[in-house]
């Protein structure tokens, strides 16, 4: 099998021959053998242990057929190393038991070290960059600081975020402080993903939709513009994804990165022309679509493609992850559309 770094180059707004295509939460629940493995380990188990996380990450890439690889692990990993009670409850999801809520809280932090505290996960990457080497490019990621910070201070899932934007407005030292040693946090465990061998990193802000343009700009824009700025320059393209923030990718394209991910909220043409010519673009099919009949998958993936056209830099992607109840035959059909479309479109341009 010929090194396929399609991936990459699309990241470089190098032409393609057709475009890449990657799912986020590619690795995850959707498929039996994952789910087979999950049965037997606990969640939080699978990503502490190098050999798991090694396998999972790799059945999508041998099973479904995708350009990239994601490293199987979680956003909210780095968190214990920060001093806080992290638990993956059954049937509740993340719970943090000790959730920050006052200044005092946020003093008490610590910035985690990514080997001490998250060694596993860089084991992990070492192993798969030998595992892949002769397949596609691995994608290391992390949550960016607002995420994060929501999940610190409301204590786990929220769907209203009254604590937290509540410390934001209330007591703005406490919630910058909080910025900062989480950004700090994530530039140190980005950091250590790439020097273990990660070659693209991905920062999902998964909830900042829920914030305003005005909110976005005061209380987060500077932190994420830091961590962007940081961990940019280490030699390996940086993917900005900010979740539900279409109505603002103006500030999101400020933060910076070398690609915008896009979510489906957003049509991918006028999203092209908001962004410019300088960032390559990720996205940006509706996960639902993967519910559809795969003639109407292919037809959606087709639309898609045409609309961005041969644009240099595209990399075809969900607006968000994938599905738990995808069929993981339709998430096949998906790629083999994009590969098949993709290579009409771009062929001819790209020789």
């Amino acid at each position: 099998m010929a090194y396929n770094d399609l991936f990459l180059r699309a990241c470089r707004r190098e032409p393609t021959e057709r475009t890449p295509i990657w799912m986020m939460r590619q690795a995850g629940r959707y498929m039996a053998e994952y789910r087979a493995i999950r049965q037997a380990h606990g969640f939080l188990e699978m990503c502490k242990t190098p050999e798991l996380a090694v396998e999972v990450t790799l059945q999508p890439v041998d099973l479904v057929g995708v350009d990239a690889a994601i490293l199987f692990a979680d956003i909210l990993l780095p968190l214990e190393g920060m001093g806080l009670d992290l638990e993956f409850a059954k049937g509740e999801g993340p719970v943090i038991h000790n959730p920050v809520r006052t200044l005092s809280d946020v003093k008490a932090l610590r910035v985690s070290d990514p080997i001490e505290h998250t060694g596993y996960v860089m084991d992990a990457i070492r192993i798969l960059r030998q595992e892949l080497k002769d397949k596609v490019p691995l994608i290391g990621f992390a949550g960016a600081p607002f995420t994060l910070a929501s999940y610190m201070i409301e204590g786990g899932s929220t769907r209203a975020y009254i604590n937290c934007k509540s410390l934001m407005w209330q007591e703005p030292e406490a919630w910058h402080a909080l910025m900062e040693v989480t950004t700090d946090t994530v530039v140190e465990y980005l950091k250590a993903q790439i020097e273990a061998g990660a070659q693209a990193v991905q920062v999902f802000d998964s909830w900042v939709g829920f914030l305003s343009p005005s909110d976005y700009a005061e209380y987060v824009l500077p932190h994420t513009a830091r961590l962007i700025e940081e961990v940019s320059g280490l030699g390996v393209p940086v993917i900005n994804f900010a979740n539900n923030a279409s109505s603002m990718l103006d500030l999101v394209k400020s933060a910076g990165g070398d690609v915008i991910g896009l979510d489906w909220r957003i049509d991918i043409a006028k999203a092209a022309e908001a962004v410019g010519p300088e960032f390559a673009i990720q996205g940006n099919l509706d996960p639902m679509t993967l519910f559809a009949p795969v003639e109407v998958i292919e037809r959606k993936a087709a639309e898609l493609l045409e609309a961005v056209g041969t644009r240099p830099g595209h990399i075809f992607n969900l607006g968000h992850g994938i599905h738990k109840e995808t069929d993981p035959d339709h998430a096949r059909a998906l790629v083999r559309a994009v590969h098949e479309h993709s290579s009409r479109i771009r062929g001819a341009s790209a020789s």
